[in-house]
């Protein structure tokens, strides 16, 4: 048996960052979401308790408290875009650009914690390693989720029998003759799709076909 814990869960955010997800509950935004084991492209919801949506769904899944993520709020921008901006829009305000990118609400809330000074300071009157770092921040922010919402939302339970105790073509016991494990049981989890039913059925088919081919 492997330690079990929720998988496909919502995060849960704290302090600052707990507000700031409150206040802009409902919203979702298209991101490249990653860790050191995995990385998905695709929406993040904002709730009033932290983050959740298929990008941080599919994540949940390889990610273990403590561990910071990464999020990549422009995944089709190169992280100087702010640089090229200056160039070809100088009068342009910091806050005004990044709401063609971004929603105006999620905008006003990251520059109120990040850049509060610079908020309405044209493009111009930024030197070029402030806007690099800038778009560092917005193309690779790192933030330590506080926990997931547990098994209340999950949808899927990490962990389990351990595949290797089991033979892959039958679903039964390697020790024990006649103990058959199937499902959610086993330590199998698939991403978001279909692929947690399929593989439910699938190996609930595989056992009562061995079962039946016994008797």
């Amino acid at each position: 048996m492997l330690p079990t814990r929720a998988g496909l869960v919502p995060f849960t955010l704290s302090d600052q960052w707990k507000a700031v997800a409150c206040r802009l509950s409902g919203l979702s935004v298209n991101v490249l979401l990653d860790n050191d084991r995995a990385a998905f492209r695709e929406n993040l919801l904002f709730t009033h308790r932290g983050l959740s949506g298929p990008a941080v769904l599919q994540l949940s899944s390889y990610w273990h408290p403590g561990e910071v993520v990464r999020i990549n709020l422009l995944p089709d921008e190169a992280s100087d875009f702010l640089v090229s901006l200056k160039e070809s829009n100088p009068k342009s305000r910091l806050k005004s650009t990044l709401a063609k990118y971004l929603p105006k609400k999620l905008v006003a809330e990251l520059v109120s914690v990040w850049w509060p000074q610079q908020a309405e300071v044209p493009l111009a009157e930024l030197n070029h390693s402030t806007l690099e770092s800038m778009g560092e921040q917005l193309t690779g922010w790192r933030l330590k989720p506080s926990g997931t919402e547990g098994y209340r939302t999950a949808e899927v339970t990490l962990g389990g029998v351990d595949t290797d105790g089991l033979s892959s073509k039958t679903m039964e016991s390697k020790t024990q003759s006649g103990l058959y494990f199937i499902g959610e049981v086993v330590d199998v989890t698939g991403h978001l799709g279909g692929y947690n039913f399929q593989w439910a059925w699938s190996s609930a088919y595989a056992a009562a076909e061995a079962i039946g081919y016994r008797s």
